[in-house]
């Protein structure tokens, strides 16, 4: 948790400041009219580059952990259908070899287990049903650790979406009240075209970078939902066949 709050505030401070040089180093200086003009959004351009930034890092990072770490070495069902064998041998150490080399939350969870059968199974003392309780309980303990490693930033990515949304909105309401002051205060009916120009590329660009963040952060949000389920599912599925299978062993 401690290192998980040190990231994101590391993320957000080295994004400020890669906003910041975006926005006066780069679009303030720039002979190109398209760039330039997100300079003239004003300073809360800085804000809204920062949150694409911390947007984009933590879309990498899900990416990483769910396509790299969750996953496992290689495939699923090849993983899966090798350590049914092995347990239908009696296997277990094999098995636990299996589920170490596989990694990945269903190997995870299932190497729980199965250790946490092999160190009852041979136990007189304790009945069938209470070793299968005992398993499942390791199996529940586990996935309950998983599943947080599987859903971490997923609520910040959520909140990158609602908040950008925002800034955009507060970005174009001050570029409009910019526009109509312009004409508000015009003299002899002439209205400065200079301040109206700027406040309404403000209200333009702020909202186009808000909708942009938006779009991103609601779509990549949703993308790795659906893959939690897709891991959870998996896992949930994998832990009920292995159950039944030792159910079978113990006569139950």
């Amino acid at each position: 948790m401690v290192k998980q709050t040190i990231f994101i505030t590391l993320t957000s401070l080295v994004a400020f400041a890669i906003g910041f040089g975006l926005w006066y180093g780069v679009f303030r200086t720039s002979e190109t009219p398209i760039v330039h003009s997100l300079y003239k959004g004003g300073p809360l351009v800085v804000l809204l580059l920062a949150i694409l930034i911390m947007l984009l890092v933590f879309v990498v990072e899900r990416y990483i952990s769910l396509y790299g770490n969750a996953k496992g070495k290689s495939s699923v069902q090849v993983f899966f259908k090798k350590l049914i064998t092995l347990i239908n041998n009696d296997d277990y150490d094999g098995a636990l070899a299996a589920c170490d080399k596989q990694r990945g939350t269903t190997a995870n969870v299932l190497r729980a287990g199965i250790d946490r059968y092999r160190e009852v199974k041979d136990n007189s003392a304790i009945d069938g049903e209470k070793k299968i309780q005992l398993t499942q309980s390791a199996i529940e303990e586990a996935n309950a650790l998983e599943g947080p490693l599987l859903e971490r930033n997923l609520i910040a990515l959520s909140t990158i979406a609602s908040i950008a949304t925002m800034v955009g909105l507060l970005g174009t309401t001050i570029g409009m009240i910019r526009a109509f002051a312009a004409t508000g205060s015009a003299e002899g009916g002439v209205i400065d075209a200079t301040q109206l120009a700027t406040g309404i590329s403000e209200a333009l660009v702020n909202t186009a970078f808000g909708l942009i963040n938006g779009i991103l952060g609601i779509f990549f949000y949703n993308f790795f939902v659906n893959k939690v389920d897709a891991f959870n599912y998996t896992t949930d599925e994998a832990t009920f066949e292995v159950m039944q299978i030792l159910k079978e062993k113990e006569g139950i």
